[in-house]
């Protein structure tokens, strides 16, 4: 990891970096300049705001018409295809306490949405009890609700459950055989794969009282997120806070701040001192923090909550998903434009500056496709939030214009990834 020093408040500064304001905060300030003419590798053309907002909302309408969306979370993922897997779960989990059922949805999102870094084009699985090939997203949930419901996350007799001890003790063995992993159908990161599940398991140990003593795991989340709670109301911001603070020791390699790991986090050298932050004047000031992964989780964990009976506020506090699906859709319809075509002809390590911007962008254009879109409709952030945006929605209609440009579908920059990032 790069230890950075700062000069102000370590405490204040971690809490605001790990903040969806400091997101767009620092994302905005890119855009800026990026309006301006005035990064390296990125413009925008704001005059293509509108044909984009358009073509998302055709595609929206095509799979949602009565634009009823649900969230954007894994639980669609493991939706797809011919088998009632959610069924099948709902009728495992039906002898089981409303809270433990809860714990065993959240084991399952947890551990599913951590592996589910891009695969690759050249991946895919092959469900047993149906012959469905899957690739991508869907192959990585198939794949991983499978091992869950093996019991290869667990280690005692109770299956559908993940634990602190199974994790430490999984091999890259046992997830190549769950993802179907050979020569011939290689997934991308599988090393860093492992190594993040191990780490996993090694911070539910280090925190109990998030993760529980006993049988450390991750849905005993529900237990610490009950404590923290208004009544039945607890806020989509507390949720991703809880995870950004349990699970920020997992990534490897990443920036920190006295000492604590601030997960998906990079710098610009485009950012000065300003007036935004409570850390306006250290050289944390460069630092562009995303919490893709972290944000992705949240939204997966809303609806097991909801089962439970908690009302949730703070949506709209929330970022869009700075991957390569929303950000590709923004490449390819003009709204982001390219000023350096070496970005398109040679895959970008995730720390790459040009990567950076293209993230930071992609934060701000969401919102800007949202507002536009809800303009055009007639709807709130209320109505339709953002989370609904990227599920109707912005992620689909950028796999949707990559299949219509490149063979295979793939994003319009390469990248290349260790498996913890995308």
């Amino acid at each position: 990891m790069t230890e950075i020093n700062s000069t102000a408040s370590i405490q204040t500064a971690i809490a605001y970096l790990r903040s969806p304001q400091a997101i767009r905060d620092r994302c905005g300030q890119l855009f800026e300049l990026a309006c301006a003419d005035r990064l390296r590798y990125f413009r925008v053309d704001l005059s293509q705001l509108e044909t984009t907002a358009d073509y998302v909302l055709q595609v929206i309408r095509e799979t949602y018409p009565n634009l009823e969306v649900p969230f954007h979370s894994r639980w669609r993922h493991f939706e797809v295809g011919k088998s009632p897997r959610l069924e099948q779960l709902k009728t495992r989990l039906a002898g089981l306490p409303p809270r433990d059922r809860a714990k065993a949805k959240l084991d399952l999102a947890i551990i599913s949405v951590l592996l589910d870094a891009g695969a690759g084009s050249d991946w895919n699985y092959v469900e047993a009890s149906t012959g469905e090939v899957f690739k991508r997203s869907e192959g990585l949930a198939v794949a991983s609700f499978q091992m869950f419901c093996d019991g290869l996350f667990s280690s005692s007799e109770q299956a559908l459950q993940v634990d602190a001890i199974a994790l430490q003790n999984l091999s890259q063995t046992t997830l190549e055989q769950g993802f179907q992993v050979n020569p011939s159908n290689p997934l991308i990161g599988v090393e860093g794969r492992v190594a993040l599940l191990q780490r996993l398991g090694a911070v539910l140990t280090q925190h109990q009282d998030l993760f529980g003593r006993e049988t450390p795991r991750p849905g005993n989340l529900v237990d610490f997120l009950q404590s923290q709670s208004q009544g039945e109301t607890i806020s989509a911001t507390t949720v991703l806070n809880v995870i950004l603070t349990g699970f920020s020791d997992i990534w490897a390699g990443r920036l920190t701040l006295g000492g604590i790991n601030l997960g998906d986090t990079w710098t610009h050298s485009a950012l000065k001192p300003d007036s935004l932050s409570p850390i306006s004047h250290s050289p944390s000031s460069t630092f562009v923090p995303f919490h893709k992964l972290s944000q992705w989780l949240t939204y997966s964990l809303l609806e097991p909550l909801q089962e439970l009976g908690f009302q949730i506020t703070g949506l709209t506090e929330m970022t869009g998903l700075p991957e390569y699906r929303n950000g590709g859709l923004c490449v390819d319809l003009g709204l982001l434009q390219v000023k350096n075509p070496s970005i398109l002809q040679q895959p970008q390590p995730v720390d790459a500056e040009a990567i950076v911007e293209w993230r930071a962008l992609t934060v701000i254009c969401l919102d800007r496709i949202a507002d536009t879109m809800r303009t055009k409709l007639g709807m709130t952030t209320e109505t339709l939030p953002l989370v609904k945006v990227l599920q109707g929605g912005t992620w689909t209609a950028g796999r949707k214009i990559a299949a219509e440009l490149r063979p295979g579908g793939i994003p319009p920059i390469q990248i290349v990834s260790d498996g913890t990032v995308f």
